[in-house]
């Protein structure tokens, strides 16, 4: 039986922000997913990406950023976002104690996510997953954006796709492997930013989905087993 509920958020300065806490019978690990710059939690994306997890053993916390709540254009400055990210991370580790938590979302949240934890505003995450990192705007290629993941001690996972306009193909690959053991890319191969792939792909937009939560789910796994590895290891030295 999976459990719906829904909650407030409050984040300081702009009031209360929804939320919805999806969790599975059978959860093992808590993803806080964001929503991208142009659509709340609720678009068909996330609402389908959601369902995908939970079949895979993760539960989900969405939420709305206080410009998509009070259905303004234009996002909240970096500051306002990176508290409502705060803010959601904070109710998930109290909603759900008892499991491994992970942030990350949708282009924009996942981009706002890890500037939280390069802030050191999410030490009790285990990692940061990005649906689509937005490197940057289409047409005009840089890594800028991608400055501040050094300072994330937190795993990451990067998803993407090979079509991704918010992404050069070789720049995301470049800064994955300048962040090391940190970062896990894993490509979606014809996939745009919003995960659509070509019939040339042989795969369906709702392969594509399953795929990212089963990766998702499998990345956690590795993660929480190589922690508990390190503690055995650590417990037979004394």
């Amino acid at each position: 039986m999976t459990i719906n509920k829904n909650l407030r958020l409050a984040v300081p300065g702009k009031g209360d922000v929804s939320a919805l806490l999806t969790r599975p019978a059978n959860a093992r690990y808590l993803l806080v997913l964001a929503h991208g710059a142009g659509a709340g939690m609720t678009h068909p994306f996330l609402e389908s990406l959601t369902a995908e997890l939970t079949q895979a053993s993760v539960a989900v916390l969405r939420y709305q950023f206080p410009y998509m709540e009070n259905r303004r254009g234009a996002p909240d400055r970096p500051d306002i976002l990176t508290a409502t990210v705060k803010s959601a991370v904070d109710a998930a580790s109290h909603e759900a104690p008892d499991l491994p938590l992970f942030a990350g979302g949708k282009s924009m949240g996942g981009r706002m996510s890890s500037q939280a934890a390069a802030s050191g505003l999410l030490p009790g995450i285990k990692g940061i997953v990005f649906f689509g990192f937005p490197l940057h705007a289409p047409n005009q290629p840089g890594i800028k954006r991608a400055d501040h993941l050094s300072k994330v001690k937190a795993p990451m996972l990067f998803l993407q796709g090979t079509r991704d306009a918010f992404a050069d193909l070789k720049l995301i690959r470049s800064v994955c492997k300048r962040l090391g053991r940190q970062a896990t890319l894993h490509l979606i191969e014809t996939a745009d930013h919003s995960f659509h792939v070509l019939k040339s792909s042989g795969k369906t937009d709702s392969a594509v989905l399953q795929e990212l939560a089963q990766e998702t789910a499998s990345w956690m796994e590795k993660i929480e087993s190589t922690k508990n590895d390190k503690a055995l290891a650590r417990g037979n030295t004394h």
